[in-house]
């Protein structure tokens, strides 16, 4: 079985130029106990390359991240019409000469457009994997929504990476929806143990964008007294992103007032997984969210999480018990939240992270994904 993998985020060299596919490449490595596998990829400049077990092709893009394009600004048109121009001739070339077995397009939009037409014309089934981003901000443009309903129509298979983000894909659709767990491979630590009682260190890595809510972590971190600070030990910010002058401008008012703040760039997988298992508890302060793909990186190194109630989050803190959970995706709730977990035991959380580890198992992910698919390429 020959899986051609399409996509517009396979990681690099270059920490945080995957933008939502940091966890694509250790999946397509564990796909390749199955099948044969190839990934057809945005990249800076076309090239073919190999990447362990897997062949790598990629075709050239004007602008990366590609998830920073914005189709509703008319400046990023030429850059969004070149890339969709670039990427479906790439995969109309693969496939003609190498006849894959099965398309599946990371994600809805624009893979899933390139699988959908280009699958139709050699007859080779396709599925589509969806985020968040497809469905919940793509899917609000009404152009976009409609031809999002069509792509998941036509596909043999249809996955997203979150519970609730599977139900509205579903719903979108009218058709049904797999979870499929996007996780990474991580290396475990010598010592994965926590501090058992405040000061803590405290972490956040990830987009500086709204929809993360960096800036409602600094809103939080404005509103503690000397009498919280004096149970944090650190706090580190890392990542990039939109809101990169914001970010920074809010650690140099925090640190004016002395307060132990620092502030980072984009990590690569190791240094991601060394700053989580340095930090006592994770922050995610969401606005919008599905699974990301940190919790599960916090979830394997089994450090505890202070999140917002959005996406599946309240549901996973209702069943695991990973940290302490905000009541509202505000500053207010989510400083209120933190408090309550520099109160804690962080130790406490360990049996519930475990347990929620089960589920964020990339060989679980590739056969499942795997034993879906089999009908179709049999």
């Amino acid at each position: 079985m020959h899986v051609a993998i399409v996509t517009t985020s396979y990681p690099n060299n270059i920490p945080g130029s995957e933008a939502a596919g940091s966890f694509v490449a250790d999946f397509a490595q564990q796909l390749t106990k199955h099948a044969q596998v190839t990934v057809i990829a945005a990249g800076s400049a076309a090239s073919r390359s190999r990447d362990g077990n897997l062949d790598v092709l990629r075709f050239a893009v004007p602008r990366s991240p590609l998830s920073l394009l914005r189709p509703l600004h008319p400046a990023d048109w030429p850059a969004i019409v070149r890339t969709i121009q670039n990427g479906k001739r790439a995969v109309q070339r693969f496939v003609k000469d190498a006849q894959p077995d099965y398309l599946f397009a990371l994600w809805a939009l624009p893979s899933g457009h390139w699988a959908a037409s280009i699958g139709r014309q050699y007859n080779i089934p396709f599925g589509i994997w969806a985020l968040g981003s497809d469905i919940w901000s793509l899917g609000r443009i009404p152009l976009l929504r409609g031809k999002l309903r069509f792509i998941l129509r036509a596909a043999d298979h249809c996955f997203a990476d979150g519970l609730k983000l599977a139900e509205d894909v579903a719903r979108l659709s009218g058709r049904h929806c797999e979870f499929l767990a996007s996780t990474r491979v991580l290396l475990q630590p010598d010592d994965d143990s926590k501090t058992a009682c405040a000061p803590y260190k405290l972490a956040f890595l990830g987009r500086w964008h709204m929809n993360k809510g960096v800036d409602l972590l600094l809103d939080a971190l404005r509103q503690f007294s000397d009498q919280d600070w004096s149970r944090i030990t650190a706090v580190r910010i890392c990542g990039g992103g939109p809101l990169h002058e914001e970010v920074h401008r809010g650690v140099a008012e925090l640190r004016k007032r002395n307060r132990p703040v620092e502030v980072g760039g984009y990590l690569g997988k190791q240094d991601a997984a060394d700053l989580i298992t340095w930090a006592d508890y994770l922050l995610l302060p969401s606005r919008i969210e599905s699974i990301p793909v940190i919790f599960s990186d916090a979830v394997q190194l089994r450090t505890p999480v202070v999140a917002t109630p959005v996406g599946d989050l309240p549901a996973l803190h209702h069943k695991y018990k990973f940290g302490t959970l905000a009541a509202a995706p505000t500053p207010d709730a989510f400083a209120r939240a933190l408090r309550q977990a520099l109160d804690e035991n962080a130790m406490d959380f360990r049996a519930g992270l475990t347990a929620a580890a089960t589920v964020f198992d990339i060989a679980d992910t590739a056969q499942h994904f795997v034993d879906e698919i089999a009908g179709s390429v049999s």
